[in-house]
This record gives C-alpha cells, sequence and structure tokens, in this order.
C-alpha cells in the first residue's frame, strides 16, 4: 500500500507495527455508569480508512441510553465526585495518565487502524500528549482555589469530540472536567469510537467511581440528544463550524455553560528573511500532519514576493519526498482520508480550486486502490477570493498567495471569517510581536507550527469559536467561577 512520490532511487524496506497488540472486538456497546451495557437504539459500523474493513459494529445510543447516562453521571456527581477532596480526584487522574502510558503502544496501534493516521503520529504525539493532558489537570485538582475561577464544579458536562483526534481530544475535554469535580457523559466521533471505547475499559483498570465518566456512541441524533438534555450543565464540543453554530442555538435561553472550539483557515506566513528550510518543515508539517485534518492547520500560506518562487521549489521538492500509504508503516508520512464523505469534500474544494483558475500541483504517486486516499497537493495563483483560500477543505490541500509588505500580510491573514491560529516565520522578534500582536487568531506561533502542550491554552475568535481548553485557563469552563 505504500507510493512515493519521490524521484529519488530508494530502497524501501516496510516497518508496519503489529496489529496483534490490540483486540479489536467484534461488538461494542455504550460505557454507562462503569459498565459495557447495550444500547437501545440501533448500530453503525466502524471502518478502517486505509482498507474499507468493518473493525467492529458499534452501539447507536438513543435519546433514552443518552438519558441513562447523564442519569448515571448525576449520580455519580452528587453522591461521589463533588464530595471527593482534590487530591483523592487527582489520584484517579494520575492513575489514567499512567495506564495510557503503559497501555500506549495498544492505544496508538488502534487510533491508526481506526482513524488512517500515520502511526508515528499516534505514537509518539497524540498519545504522549493526551497522557501529559491528564498529568498535568492532575495538579491542578487540588489547587482549584489558585487557578482564580472558583472551586465549585458545574455538575455534569455533556462533551462531543471529532474525528481528527479522538484520543485527544477526549483528554482535553475530560481531564479538566474531572480535575474541577465534574462528572462527564462524552460522545466520541461516529468514524473513530473505538479508542473511546478502549479509555473506558481505562477508566474500570483505574478503578474510576462508576458513572464519572460515560461514554455513549453514536451519530448527529446522539449529539442532539446529549446537548439538549435538560439536566447537563455543560456542553463542549469541537468540529465543525456549521454544528457548532446549531449547539450555541440549541442552548441558547438556558443555564448550560458552552465552549466551541471549531473550524479554521490559518495563514502561515513566511517573510524574505525567514529561515527558509526551517520554514519549509514547518509548513510541510503545519498543513500535512495528519492529512491536513487539523482545524488550526496552517491551510493558508503567505509568502513574501521576493521569496515565493525559492520557497515553492524547495517547498515541492520536499513534498516530493513523503510516503504516503499503510499507516500502520512507521515510514509513513501521509495516511488515509478519515472516511469517504470527508474525500469527496475535499475533492470537490478542489476541484473547485481548478475551476477558478489556481494552478495545482500534487505529489505524483500511485494510491493504493482500497481505502480513502488524496495526494498532498498544494495550488497557486490563488487570491483571497478563492473558494480554496476562505473554505476549510479539511485535508492535505495547501492555497499559496503572496504579498509584499508586513501590512499587506496581516491583511490577507486576518481577512477571513475564522481565528483559530497563525505562524509567522522570519528573523527579526520584534517583527514577531508586531505582527502576532495585529492577528486575529487565537494562537500564533513563530518559526514553528502546531505545537501543543497542556499548559497552554487553546482556542479561537470569530467563527473558530470561544473558550479555551488547556492550561490554566481550560478549568474555567468547568468552574462556576465564583471568587
Amino acid at each position: 500500500m505504500v507510493s512515493t512520490g519521490s524521484t529519488h532511487d530508494w530502497t524501501y524496506a516496510p516497518a508496519p507495527e503489529s496489529r496483534s497488540v490490540v483486540d479489536i472486538k467484534e461488538s461494542y456497546g455504550l460505557f454507562i455508569d462503569g459498565e459495557f451495557t447495550d444500547g437501545t437504539g440501533t448500530s453503525f459500523k466502524s471502518i478502517n480508512p486505509a482498507t474499507e474493513e468493518v473493525l467492529a459494529e458499534v452501539a447507536e445510543a438513543s435519546e433514552a441510553d443518552v438519558d441513562r447516562a447523564v442519569k448515571a453521571a448525576r449520580r455519580a456527581y452528587t453522591r461521589v465526585w463533588s464530595r471527593m477532596s482534590g487530591a483523592e480526584r487527582a489520584k484517579y487522574l494520575y492513575r489514567i495518565a499512567r495506564i495510557i502510558q503503559e497501555r500506549g503502544r495498544e492505544l496508538a496501534v488502534l487510533e491508526s487502524i481506526d482513524n488512517g493516521k500515520p502511526i508515528k503520529e499516534s505514537r509518539d504525539f497524540d498519545v504522549p500528549t493526551a497522557a501529559a493532558h491528564f498529568f498535568y489537570y492532575a495538579g491542578w485538582a487540588d489547587k482549584l482555589k489558585y487557578a482564580g475561577y472558583g472551586e465549585t464544579p458545574l455538575g455534569v458536562a455533556g462533551q462531543v469530540i471529532p474525528w481528527n483526534f479522538p484520543l485527544l481530544m477526549l483528554s482535553w475535554k475530560i481531564a479538566p472536567a474531572l480535575a474541577a469535580g465534574n462528572t462527564v457523559v462524552l460522545k466520541p466521533a461516529e468514524t473513530t469510537p473505538l479508542t473511546a471505547l478502549l479509555f473506558a475499559e481505562i477508566c474500570q483498570q483505574a478503578e474510576l467511581p462508576p458513572g464519572v465518566v460515560n461514554i455513549v456512541t453514536g451519530a448527529g441524533d446522539t449529539g442532539r440528544s446529549l446537548v439538549s438534555h435538560s439536566d447537563v450543565d455543560k456542553v463542549a464540543f469541537t468540529g465543525s463550524t456549521e454544528v457548532g453554530r446549531a449547539i450555541a442555538r440549541a442552548v441558547a435561553g438556558t443555564d448550560k455553560k458552552v465552549t466551541l472550539e471549531l473550524g479554521g483557515k490559518a495563514a502561515n506566513i513566511v517573510f524574505d528573511d525567514a529561515p527558509i528550510d526551517q520554514a519549509i518543515e514547518g509548513i510541510v508539517g503545519g498543513i500535512f500532519f495528519n492529512q491536513g485534518h487539523v482545524c488550526c492547520a496552517g491551510s493558508r500560506l503567505l509568502v513574501q514576493e521576493s521569496v515565493a518562487d525559492e520557497v515553492m521549489e524547495r517547498l515541492k521538492r520536499r513534498m516530493s519526498t513523503l510516503r504516503l500509504g499503510d499507516p500502520l508503516d512507521k515510514n509513513t508520512d501521509v495516511g488515509a482520508i478519515n472516511s469517504g464523505e470527508q474525500l469527496t469534500r475535499i475533492r470537490e474544494l478542489a476541484g473547485v480550486g481548478d475551476a477558478e483558475g489556481a494552478e495545482r500541483w500534487e505529489v505524483a504517486c500511485d494510491l493504493p486502490t482500497k481505502g480513502y486516499w488524496f495526494p498532498p497537493t498544494v495550488f497557486t495563483g490563488v487570491s483571497q477570493a478563492h473558494r480554496i483560500a476562505r473554505e476549510e477543505i479539511f485535508g492535505p490541500v495547501l492555497s499559496v498567495l503572496t504579498f509584499r509588505t508586513p501590512a499587506e500580510a496581516v491583511e490577507k491573514a486576518n481577512n477571513t471569517p475564522y481565528g483559530l491560529s497563525a505562524g509567522v516565520w522570519t528573523d527579526k522578534g520584534s517583527r514577531i510581536l508586531s505582527i502576532a500582536n495585529q492577528l486575529r487568531a487565537g494562537v500564533v506561533w513563530a518559526n514553528t507550527f502546531n505545537k501543543f502542550d497542556p499548559t497552554s491554552p487553546f482556542g479561537g475568535y470569530k467563527e473558530s469559536g470561544y473558550g479555551r481548553e488547556g492550561g490554566r485557563h481550560g478549568l474555567q469552563a468547568y468552574l462556576k467561577g465564583e471568587r
């Protein structure tokens, strides 16, 4: 399944990770009140996007199932979790973090099988960062008075996460909620439920009190039932701006606290004095990491005109060395698109780029015949009016625009309805500070891209949502905020 667009005569030696470390069950139920239980609704199939193999049959939670889960979370909150000291809650979070580390290989393999991302990303980024979030918030559990947001939890948190970082998004949501004393009902994306269900086993292994964490699987109807449930005190959502708007409308007029982390169309700005080799790696990582399935992906490259030709020449040369293929191969750089539906959207928007007159260049490679694949692609000759420069493609597609002056770079970078992230590449520290202060983005990276740490808050402006996750700020959404 491995293809390469490289023109070099390299001898390729596959290095596949063993799938035997994961025990995938034929069918999965829901995780409610500390136990796996059958759902009262229908079921759906979890598909390996690299092969289209059916991995498992998964229960689709009905409205009644969601109600059971919320009631279990409420009981656990009232009787156990909210009464427990922060130091005691921390012990469970530390235990979960250690188990994630101990079962890291298993989690990484399962994530790559179910999601399609390269094993080296799930192994070296997703799993370690997930564990780090539990370690970090375990440290806050007995120090909430120092966070500045009060010490009283909200109650029951309903959390809905996307398919691009299933385990990592789970940790971003659950760790601060538990540290603050809340209980959780979480719905993973319907295309990537398996690591969330393995996390449910980890909760059992950690002897987490029943009902503190509940996992309900399903699609949009399940999410709507959870968000609209009258006994949910807090809604946390990561996903598309369209669904985020629907959630905001659904909770309007209620007492529910809400955080929304939505789409993005980040500008990656390269000035003529930037370290070009370093910038090329940042550009590649910014858009092709996780197949471009990243809300803060650097999908708009803004290059100063005087170095545009050099940057494009080096970028294409670097892209030609990317290996696309089996996600479980440790040499793979670009894995499978997560679903047929997402592949269709990527193809449609790339086709729009062609129709609008942009010039497409893509890595020359033979795509596998099974699964969902799209080659790393770059469009030049793009203007701000092009849809590929305005709309989130959420795939391995880069749009390139040029600029002459710093003021023009800022204007083009901010000319978007989104405001999640941006990157600035320059040798001048003063320019970094000046540009960063003018960019309307929640996160601005300087001479790097896609760097995350549990101590640092993450979130956006405008149509990229509101609220912050990570850091001390990530506790605010789960506390009542009295001073």
